[in-house]
């Protein structure tokens, strides 16, 4: 199975902060979606940062509340792993794992095409196992 199938199923939709916004403001964003991440991306959809729930509690750690009205550019994770439409599920699970992060932006052309998640990823990786095991207890009914 590739990213493009689980796009496919769930929508390319994907939502965008810009790098001028406040943390508030993304913090206020990332409630009202109830979403864990946000791509920051300019006007043009090229994608310049993630900022996630982990990178918003760093730097409230380290400034306090302050922080709350510092630009998203100066928190938001710059070194953004990306995938394309043609990644297979396992290695974007492979990319999750060993970089230790949840979201995957999609590009096409290079440009934004949507956002995988660690739970994308793992309700199609549970439903390929469910249809294997299927397979198997009907092969074996019928031997």
């Amino acid at each position: 199975m590739t990213v493009a199938r689980i796009l496919a199923e769930k929508g390319r939709s994907v939502v965008t902060v810009e790098p001028q916004r406040t943390l508030d403001e993304a913090i206020h964003l990332l409630a009202e979606k109830r979403i864990g991440a946000v791509v920051v991306s300019d006007a043009e959809g090229a994608v310049l940062g993630i900022l996630s729930e982990r990178d918003i509690m760093r730097a409230l750690a380290q400034q306090g509340a302050g922080a709350l009205d510092a630009l998203v550019s100066a928190h938001m994770t710059a070194a953004v792993v990306t995938c394309t439409r043609d990644t297979s599920v396992e290695d974007v699970m492979h990319l999750m794992t060993d970089g230790r992060f949840r979201h995957v932006p999609v590009l096409e052309a290079g440009r934004l095409a949507g956002l995988i998640s660690i739970g994308d990823v793992v309700k199609r990786r549970i439903a390929a196992v469910e249809a294997e095991h299927q397979a198997m207890r009907d092969y074996i009914t019928m031997a």
